[in-house]
């Protein structure tokens, strides 16, 4: 199956959800406020916002200027029209851009904000490489998946040693942030509820229509399989592994 193959069996399946990944209005809210000095000459850059759920709450609940930047054309679409319905257009801007390449200057932002896709491109090459967009001093918020308890079954190991090796627990992500030249301010999971009521159970919901209107389709129903395998594994061992919130701050001298 070729990438672009993947990509638009990916963005039909994922389309019409609340969020794109594990998350909720409360954690962003949360996170939020633990970043201080926000103002009105804040600038703020959303990595991989997908329909940008986080984009919107960063625009109601405070007064900085936003960029939310992703690679899937409809995403962006979508979330500046749900910023121009709610009156935040002048606050916030999505923008396709890919965050392996940014074309920002040093030094851009106040803020940096990345809810469930850091991962694409690594948890210590993304903390490392947007840091120089940031201001001294400046913030980031970022989400990580991360072991929440010892020794996995061995299914749950397995499936994460397939899906995504790089995950670790707390402890030695809070290591990699220090090593990456930042401090943490403060970091909390994200409750059971941010992975269920806005990402797995609409999800659920699309996959028996993306079945049903791909049905024939090999490569569909295979994707469909391995998205559902992913939700079964949540219900069966969710308790093992979680979503961590990080607020950082930017390290100098």
């Amino acid at each position: 199956m070729t990438d672009d193959r993947i990509n638009t069996l990916f963005f039909e399946l994922f389309s019409n959800l609340p969020r794109q990944g594990p998350g909720d209005d409360t954690s962003t809210r949360k996170a939020l406020a633990l970043v201080p000095g926000i103002s009105a000459q804040t600038r703020a850059l959303d990595i991989g916002c997908g329909t940008g759920r986080q984009s919107l709450v960063l625009a109601q609940h405070s007064s900085a200027r936003i960029v939310a930047i992703d690679n899937h054309a409809p995403f962006v679409e979508e979330l500046n029209r749900e910023a121009r319905a709610r009156g935040l257009a002048g606050a916030l801007e999505g923008r396709v851009g890919d965050m392996h390449r940014f074309d920002f200057p040093p030094a851009s932002f106040d803020l940096m904000w990345c809810e469930g896709a850091i991962y694409v491109v690594g948890f210590e090459a993304g903390l490392r490489a947007w840091r120089s967009l940031l201001k001294p001093g400046g913030f980031m918020a970022v989400t990580e998946v991360c072991w929440t308890r010892p020794n996995p079954p061995p299914d749950c190991a397995a499936f994460w040693a397939e899906q995504y090796p790089a995950i670790r627990d707390g402890a030695a992500l809070r290591a990699a942030i220090d090593e990456c030249g930042y401090e943490t301010v403060d970091h909390f999971p994200l409750p059971e509820s941010a992975w269920w009521d806005d990402y797995y159970h609409p999800l659920e919901q699309n996959l028996a229509a993306f079945r049903q209107h791909r049905a024939g389709d090999r490569d569909a129903q295979e994707l469909a399989d391995q998205v559902q395998r992913e939700i079964d594994m949540w219900h069966a061992y969710g308790d093992f592994y979680g979503y961590e919130f990080f607020v950082l701050r930017r390290r100098d001298g």
